[in-house]
């Protein structure tokens, strides 16, 4: 039987079984059949009636058991919600019988059945958690060295808490045997191998369509689209489906913006001990998942427009989204240092995000954090707990002008961090990765050795998209509601109506987040906003319903 905690395989008693019999079929099974393969698109969710099945991965041209389970427990994990290709199999061993239950029904339980609905999705969860390690070998990322490419897919399978294993070419002599066999080149590179297939260099697009992240067989019509999975778009997301509409999230990277690649958030209402950025959007994203709200990604918004009363987003590949209303939620990215030769180190020296995944690149070597505000000090924390040396420069004069204080006391008291003031970046020095930084401050010019550079300068609203449908302030973030100014109140009194909360200067189209002029930049703030948005979503609706009639 398996090693692993119970909380991963909770038994269901005959109550929660009865509940849900009527929803499912019963089926005979033998042994040696197989539930569901490893790389199948789907599968529905199993209940053991009796008999054993065995979750098994492949592993080395074999197979490896990960758990045993008996009459009572039931199968599957978070892919079952979120719709990504299976990552292992279910063997039955024991001949018995299952109840199979389609996914659909499935949802309807978790969403009307409290209860029975926190046991599944606690041990989905827990099990995900598990396979990230015990089922690395289902998706592996071949790569030579750390070229951008491949810090692209390693970088996007991690955020998006895809089982994976990445095997470097140039040191393991095994990888050499193992491209051989599959005909692969050095030219192929990043190769990833996963469910029998050989992906060579794969967009992130072309890898998130394999697996199964991009949402396929939409509506024609959506009700309320959300352009940004960020903690407010994913706010938006539960709160719409949640509330009965049928609503969409895409992102353009992954789930979570920026963050989602925070290491600790401490200041985030009800967790004291804080809280990963990463755990935090896992957590959001099955709830959305269990209200039945589709999330695409990655998924570029590139434009957008009316028809015939309904927006249509257009994605970067020229998929046209429509939706009765849509939530811009894209937040604002960070904006690269104006020096030479950044393209040259960027991925290969120069991060923009600080999680475990470039903490092991720089493995203890001294690193720089450049920037002055939460997120700055969030990284500069972590680097340091995890063995890095971190110098932090600031261009202002004082730590605790941007940054929250509980965080500035903590960087001025680590033993590993030291703060430069009225400092910044002026030249990258390397060969194929960074060596060293030139920076300048009030004593002139000089030399700083680091194996990275962690770049938090400030950021740049993400609505280009919108295609001039939103105001925007001077520094380009979205105005809505109030501040709106009195230019824009024209459209506004043809209407009859005042603008609701979040509501840009264009009806239906609401602001939340980073990207919206005035708001509070905070992980809290962006949530409450996602949250409170779909409110004026739902009485927008109502309005235009009403004028149909």
């Amino acid at each position: 039987m398996s090693s692993i905690d119970d909380g991963r395989i909770p038994t269901l008693d005959g109550s929660e079984i009865a509940l849900l019999e009527p929803l499912g079929k019963r089926k005979q099974v033998e042994a040696g059949q197989y539930l569901y393969r490893q790389g199948d698109a789907s599968y529905d969710f199993y209940v053991i009636l009796s008999g054993l099945v065995e979750i098994v991965v492949d592993s080395d041209g074999g197979e490896r058991i990960i758990v045993t389970h008996g009459a009572g427990r039931f199968l599957g994990e978070l892919n079952l919600l979120s719709g990504l290709r299976v990552f292992v199999s279910a063997r039955v061993v024991e001949a018995g019988e299952v109840l199979a239950v389609p996914v659909a029904a499935l949802r309807r339980v978790l969403a009307t059945q409290p209860r029975l609905s926190d046991k599944i999705l606690a041990a989905f969860m827990a099990r995900r958690a598990d396979l990230l390690t015990g089922a690395a070998a289902a998706t592996r990322v071949v790569a030579s060295g750390f070229s951008p490419e491949s810090m692209q897919i390693r970088e996007f399978l991690t955020r998006n808490r895809v089982p994976h294993e990445w095997l470097d070419r140039d040191i393991d002599p095994e990888v050499g045997r193992l491209l051989d066999e599959l005909n692969v080149s050095q030219s192929d590179l990043p190769v990833v191998i996963t469910s029998g297939a050989v992906l060579r260099r794969p967009t992130r697009g072309v890898l998130s369509e394999y697996l199964g992240l991009t949402a396929a067989l939409l509506p024609e019509l959506l009700d309320l689209v959300i352009v940004g999975g960020g903690p407010g778009g994913l706010a938006a997301s539960v709160y719409g489906a949640s509330e009965g509409l049928q609503t969409l999230c895409v992102d353009m990277a992954a789930p979570g913006g920026q963050a989602g690649t925070s290491s600790r958030i401490e200041n985030y209402f009800g967790f004291a001990t804080g809280i990963s950025g990463g755990e935090l959007v896992q957590r959001g994203l099955v709830q959305a998942e269990k209200f039945g709200a589709q999330l695409s990604f990655p998924c570029t918004a590139a434009s957008l427009r009316e028809d015939a009363g309904h927006f249509v987003v257009g994605l970067s590949d020229g998929t046209p989204i429509a939706g009765r209303a849509v939530i811009a939620a894209t937040g604002a990215s960070y904006r690269r240092l104006n020096v030479g030769h950044l393209d040259d180190f960027e991925g290969k020296g120069v991060y923009y995000a600080a999680t475990d995944l470039e903490a092991r690149m720089c493995a203890g070597s001294p690193v720089v954090v450049a920037g002055g505000g939460n997120s700055a000090g969030q990284a500069a924390v972590f680097l340091a707990d995890q063995g890095s040396p971190v110098t932090v420069l600031i261009r202002g004069v004082e730590l605790g002008a941007k940054m929250s204080r509980y965080l500035a006391d903590r960087l001025e008291e680590h033993p590993l961090i030291r703060i430069l003031t009225q400092t910044e970046v002026v030249g990258l020095q390397g060969d194929k990765t960074l060596r060293s930084i030139r920076v300048t401050g009030p004593d002139g010019e000089f030399e700083l050795t680091s194996a990275g550079l962690f770049s938090f300068i400030g950021a740049d609203p993400q609505a280009t998209w919108l295609s001039g449908r939103a105001a925007l302030d001077g520094r380009g973030f979205v105005l809505t509601d109030r501040a709106l100014g009195e230019g824009h109140r024209g459209i506004w009194t043809a209407l009859g109506r005042e603008p609701l909360p979040f509501e840009t200067s264009c009806p239906g189209l609401f602001a939340v987040g980073d990207v919206r002029s005035g708001s509070t930049k905070r992980v809290a703030a962006a949530v409450g906003e996602g949250s409170a948005v779909v409110r004026s979503v739902h009485d927008y609706l109502d309005l235009v319903s009403s004028q149909l009639d």
